[in-house]
């Protein structure tokens, strides 16, 4: 039985409150491991002394995630899929995000590879305080060659650290890209019905994880993960088949979602993370955008059902921002509001004559108003209060945001109104009803900006330098 409460988590620990975890109170460490943030082994005390080695044991198995997880590559950059316990991401929180691994294959010019390589790993997009990356190069077996494979393989190492996953049902090419980088943990791909026994050897020599692939056959490919699994070979990657047309498509997504919920429901024999392949849209289609489109409609998709790790192929901008912008939607902990620090950050380079403004440390809002602003090369002084993290009309309807909270966050920020000459503070137009009471908490003026950030050029052209 899973434990999902602190409370529950509580009673495996010692109870001391020792702090050698870095937390107050071992209730606190509990709720840290209820959100992952904090793992059993950094009890010091559960790990090190013999009379809590069997509540350790215990609390590890009922914390472990309903959903295997499987870790791909090494070092920083190293990709963990899988390790959910709910099919419904407002029950508690989808972990791990989906990883992206774009392809390149061995018949590729090699100056053509290393760019493409490095458009893959170089790619991000800054959004809402963070940058949107990529995570894995898939190297595909198109002459099955091992020789080739071996080269191709060796020098996207040579090019990247990304994690890799190697693509081929010839067992001697993956044996070949195994030699050259198995100290880096790719993944293999893939296992299917017809050379399972040589790729499973593979696996086990090379202690390295592994797909099982069997198209549209549930039992073929729950039968091959629980022989894996039998075998010592636990860090299984399942593949059902992505068929990006049709009925095709449907019977895809029907399929993931029986795979999920088996797992989440406990059947361990199929408990492992599930692999779409949105590249098969370029099978489908012969024009390149077409088959863009319909690869991004696919990944997006299974990004948001149960799609753990996905092979693509287009690198264009419009097949690639909408897929990085649903994860990172489809894996925002819905329990935490996205949060920047509290504090008065400068926009440009404000001087004694710029004016304060107001917002709330909502990242959304937050970076709206920071980019309506600097993108209009308005300099200024902009203040986030700690709302914990709700946006304008909320936290003045519930109190987060208030004068005196104002007050204290230019208090806490050590900014001093003197150094502005015009001793003014600008409140967003849905917090105009706090006009009066800021007035009486800072002794400052307080002028009302409009309710849309996207409005501050003009107000400003209108209303600033205020008048006297």
């Amino acid at each position: 039985m899973k434990i999902n409460s602190p409370l529950e988590a509580y009673k495996f620990l010692p109870g001391t409150n020792c702090g050698q975890c870095g937390e107050t109170s071992c209730m606190a460490f509990a709720s840290h491991l209820i959100d992952r943030s904090l793992k059993a082994t950094d009890c010091t005390p559960l790990v090190t002394e013999e009379k809590y080695k069997k509540k350790h044991g215990e609390l590890e198995a009922l914390l472990a995630p309903e959903i295997r997880e499987v870790v791909i590559g090494v070092g920083e950059k190293a990709v963990t899929i899988g390790g959910d316990d709910v099919l419904h991401r407002h029950k508690l929180t989808f972990f791990n995000k989906t990883a992206f691994a774009y392809d390149v294959w061995d018949t590729m010019d090699e100056s053509e590879m290393v760019e493409r390589v490095n458009k893959i790993q170089d790619f991000k997009k800054f959004y809402v305080g963070d940058f949107l990356t990529l995570d894995m190069i898939a190297v595909r077996s198109v002459s099955d060659d091992p020789a080739k494979f071996a080269a191709a393989v060796k020098k996207v190492m040579e090019t990247t650290d990304f994690p890799m996953v190697l693509c081929s049902f010839n067992p001697e090419v993956l044996r070949a890209g195994l030699e050259v980088a198995a100290e880096k943990r790719p993944l293999l791909y893939a296992a299917n019905k017809d050379n399972w026994q040589d790729v499973a050897a593979l696996a086990q020599e090379f202690n390295v994880p592994v797909t099982v692939f069997a198209p549209n056959d549930l039992d073929m490919l729950k039968s091959m993960a629980k022989t894996f699994s039998e075998n010592g070979i636990e860090d299984v990657v399942l593949d059902p088949g992505t068929f990006p047309t049709g009925k095709g498509l449907r019977t895809t997504f029907q399929n993931f979602l029986k795979i999920r919920r088996a797992g989440i429901n406990g059947d361990r024999d199929i408990a492992f993370p599930i692999m779409a392949v949105p590249l098969t849209a370029w099978l489908a289609h012969d024009d390149d955008v077409s088959a863009s489109y319909w690869e991004t409609v696919v990944a997006s998709v299974f990004t948001i059902k149960y799609g753990d790790i996905m092979i693509l192929h287009s690198i264009e901008p419009y097949a690639q921002l909408p897929q990085v912008h649903i994860r990172d939607t489809i894996y925002t902990d819905p329990r935490k509001p996205v949060t920047v620090d509290p504090g008065v950050y400068e926009v440009g380079s404000p001087t004694a004559d710029s004016p304060l403004l107001v917002t709330t440390n909502f990242a959304l809002t937050y970076y709206t108003v920071e980019s309506d602003l600097s993108s209009n090369g308005i300099n200024c002084y902009l203040t986030a209060i700690d709302t914990d993290g709700i946006g304008v009309e909320a936290a003045v309807a519930g109190g987060q945001l208030t004068a005196a909270k104002i007050k204290k966050g230019l208090e806490e920020a050590g900014f001093d109104m003197s150094k502005l000459n015009n001793n003014v503070i600008v409140l967003p137009g849905l917090a105009a009803r706090l006009q009066g009471d800021v007035e009486d908490e800072t002794g400052s003026a307080v002028m009302i900006g409009p309710a849309d950030s996207g409005r501050l050029p003009g107000w400003m052209e209108q209303n600033w330098p205020p008048k006297k």
